[in-house]
């Protein structure tokens, strides 16, 4: 899935260009995210209702159906037509919400763990082919149509009788859960759905998640430009650089389950604990004062970033049920699909005064979180007891 993707994604603003579109027209590709907002939520909200099989089998036709059409966008208007369809690209979110129906508490952070990693191996790859297939003639048209053939794969995979026997017993076990979550379906509007996960108390994981997605989308997003005005980097050793994090990243994944062990399944421990190493790690950053320190936080920034999110993911699921799995990761991508969207504004303002500005402010937004996990947490758990 992340490795056909990332093929693309690199690519898109490339593309529109070479199209004759003008920067304002460029921003569609922006307003991708802003759709996605919605959507996740829907898509989540209706696996939970039809069970996963039909909803994972629907999305992944959907975005060889997008990606195809991608590949022949040989206007502005088969361009936009082709992104319709990509907006219910949410498989992995389907993909997380299945294991955490299959897998008890106790093994879920282990198991989300090894699929983050998963999923990280695919999108470090897919840029290196994306790149490698764009230097020939008509690279970007061959990138889609992979793409394509790619989803088209996976929903041939996923009807093969051992996964429909998985499916069964997850669909078995929505068809007996959902009923005390009748009022969250996709034929709601989408503030309805979002105020009955409200309802379950969860504002301040969201809030927490929404916070911590703009400090790290700070961390990374005028990281080329500041190397070169900060240590006059060459951008081929930024992108070394950032490939290293990137696998560091995905490794992290196998470690989630030893770490989870070592804290006794204390996942609000770990999320604080891994939440304030993140801010330090940005505040380290940001008052680098050479590339070696650079280098050293990037090394255990990749492996606090992953702790946190499966972290905060296994928190909203143990907090919101199982039964409604869907619509929780769903909730949960919207609320980090607002931080996509914030971050490159917040970002912008705070390049207008320095360089480390973005990482400065990121900081702030992290310490914010850590305060709000301070309060929290002793009402959690004694909520439990």
């Amino acid at each position: 899935d992340l490795f056909g993707v990332s093929m693309i994604i690199p690519l898109l603003s490339h593309h529109v260009k070479a199209l004759g579109a003008s920067p304002t027209v460029a921003g569609i590709v922006s307003t991708y995210g802003i759709l996605q907002l919605f959507s996740s939520t829907i898509v989540g909200s209706w696996s939970d209702v039809v069970g996963r099989r039909y909803s994972l089998l629907t999305c992944l036709l959907l975005s060889a159906l997008g990606y195809g059409l991608l590949g022949m966008s040989t206007s502005i208007a088969l361009f936009v037509l082709a992104r319709i369809p990509v907006l219910f690209k949410h498989s992995l979110s389907i993909c997380r919400a299945l294991l955490s129906d299959l897998v008890s508490a106790s093994e879920r952070p282990l198991v989300m763990g090894h699929f983050n990693a998963a999923s990280s191996v695919g999108f470090i790859l897919g840029p290196v082919v994306g790149g490698y297939l764009t230097e020939h003639e008509g690279g970007f048209y061959t990138s889609s149509f992979t793409c394509a053939a790619i989803f088209i794969i996976n929903a041939l995979v996923w009807m093969i009788p051992q996964s429909e026997t998985l499916a069964d017993r997850n669909d078995t076990v929505c068809r007996n859960d959902t009923s005390t979550w009748r009022d969250v379906t996709f034929l709601q509007p989408v503030w309805k759905q979002l105020s009955s996960v409200a309802s379950s108390d969860m504002w301040d994981l969201f809030l927490v998640r929404l916070l911590m997605a703009i400090a790290i989308m700070l961390y990374y997003s005028n990281f080329s430009l500041a190397m070169e005005e900060r240590f006059s980097l060459k951008p081929k050793m930024t992108g070394y650089l950032i490939s290293y994090s990137s696998t560091l990243g995905a490794l992290a994944g196998f470690l989630v389950g030893p770490v989870t062990q070592l804290y006794k399944n204390n996942m609000p421990a770990l999320l604080l604990h891994s939440t304030v190493l993140t801010c330090t790690l940005i505040f380290l950053y940001a008052a680098a004062p050479n590339v070696w320190q650079v280098l050293l936080t990037s090394t255990f920034f990749a492996i606090s970033t992953t702790i946190g999110r499966t972290c905060i993911t296994d928190l909203e699921l143990q907090r919101g049920g199982v039964q409604a799995s869907g619509t929780l990761i769903g909730a949960g991508q919207s609320v980090t699909a607002v931080g996509r969207i914030l971050a490159p504004l917040l970002s912008g303002l705070a390049q207008e005064f320095s360089p480390c500005g973005p990482p400065s402010l990121g900081v702030v937004l992290a310490l914010a979180a850590v305060a709000l996990l301070l309060i929290r947490i002793p009402k959690w758990d004694a909520r439990e007891m």
